[in-house]
């Protein structure tokens, strides 16, 4: 098993990155979500509109069970997390976190269509892969792969 404290560092690398998440809630299928995390910390954020089918889910309901998948570009790093998902409109948090790739699909901070997103996160498996010509060496050399990838995968507790 992997080192936790070295799979959830690597989580939020790539998550700072990448923010290109695909998350699902019980009545709401995978949809690609920028994820936007603060200091390397739960909760995610994420940015809707009242008009989306995420928007219509969560609209003055209370939180929603939610998972999230997600791949580097690079292919090192893979992760599936949860926790809950709930409309969280905190002013503060809009103004701090807004910026030109969210104002272009609003009218501004005051649309009335805006909604935030609030992922209080749990936890989350973490896998970190080994490059396929690296498994191939291994291969060659007749070290089976497979226990490596054993110590390169594990559960962190995000919550």
């Amino acid at each position: 098993m992997a080192d936790a404290k070295e799979l959830e560092q690597k989580f939020w690398k790539a998550l700072r990155s990448d923010r290109t998440v695909m998350l699902a809630t019980d009545t709401v299928p995978p949809r690609p979500m920028t994820g936007i995390a603060e200091d390397e910390r739960s909760p995610l954020w994420f940015f809707t509109s009242s008009q989306t089918d995420f928007g219509m889910a969560l609209e003055g309901r209370t939180a929603q069970h939610a998972t999230g998948t997600l791949t580097a570009k690079n292919h090192e790093v893979f992760a599936s997390f949860s926790g809950n998902v709930v409309i969280d409109n905190d002013r503060a948090v809009i103004e701090r976190l807004w910026n030109p790739f969210v104002g272009a699909w609003f009218e501004g901070k005051d649309d009335p269509k805006l909604r935030l997103v609030r992922m209080d996160l749990d936890s989350a498996h973490v896998w970190l892969n080994e490059h396929t010509m690296v498994a191939g060496v291994k291969l060659l050399l007749g070290i089976d792969p497979k226990e490596s990838y054993k110590a390169k995968a594990g559960d962190v507790d995000l919550g």
